[in-house]
């Protein structure tokens, strides 16, 4: 392992670091006050308590739909599967509909869930925090699902891997 020579790291020589955790891709979603549904692809989810259960994600201060979530009352996180690669990539595209030809149900908080994920965790917000350039949400789980059968999709080093 080669040590980092600078105390305090560039912004990219951080993002290189911080990318040898390997981490699971998902899609938040919620519906804007209009009611359409909007939503962003992320790795920076977390569970963060059993009880109460409790996770937590993080969203960029500059993003396109920062606003519409920092307005919402609830929200999905849709765990994605491993053959789920371009849902993943038309969520993290800019300027564009991302829910165009993506079909989605609702569960308790009324948050688009996305078909075929690996899982879903359908919550309320319970708290926002201040984390830089990003805002960390909170949320508590409502109700959620789990597709055994699937595989994860993974992020590794900027990279999606094949499990």
């Amino acid at each position: 392992m080669s040590k980092l020579e600078s105390e305090v790291l560039d912004a990219r020589a951080f993002r290189n670091t911080v990318g040898n955790f390997t981490t699971g891709v998902t899609i938040i979603t919620t519906k804007n006050k209009e009611g359409h549904p909007i939503g962003f692809t992320a790795n920076s989810f977390s569970s963060l308590s059993l009880d109460p259960q409790l996770l937590l994600f993080s969203i960029d201060k500059k993003s396109s739909t920062y606003q519409d979530f920092m307005n919402t009352e609830g929200f999905v996180v849709n765990i994605l599967a491993s053959d789920q690669i371009a849902l993943s990539k038309q969520f993290a595209t800019s300027g564009i509909d991302r829910f165009s030809g993506v079909s989605y149900y609702e569960d308790a908080s009324g948050s688009p869930v996305l078909p075929d994920t690996l899982a879903y965790l359908d919550c309320k917000v319970a708290n926002l925090f201040d984390g830089g350039d990003h805002t960390i949400v909170v949320g508590e789980v409502l109700s959620g699902s789990t597709a055994p059968d699937k595989k994860p999709l993974i992020f590794f080093k900027g990279k999606y891997l094949e499990v």
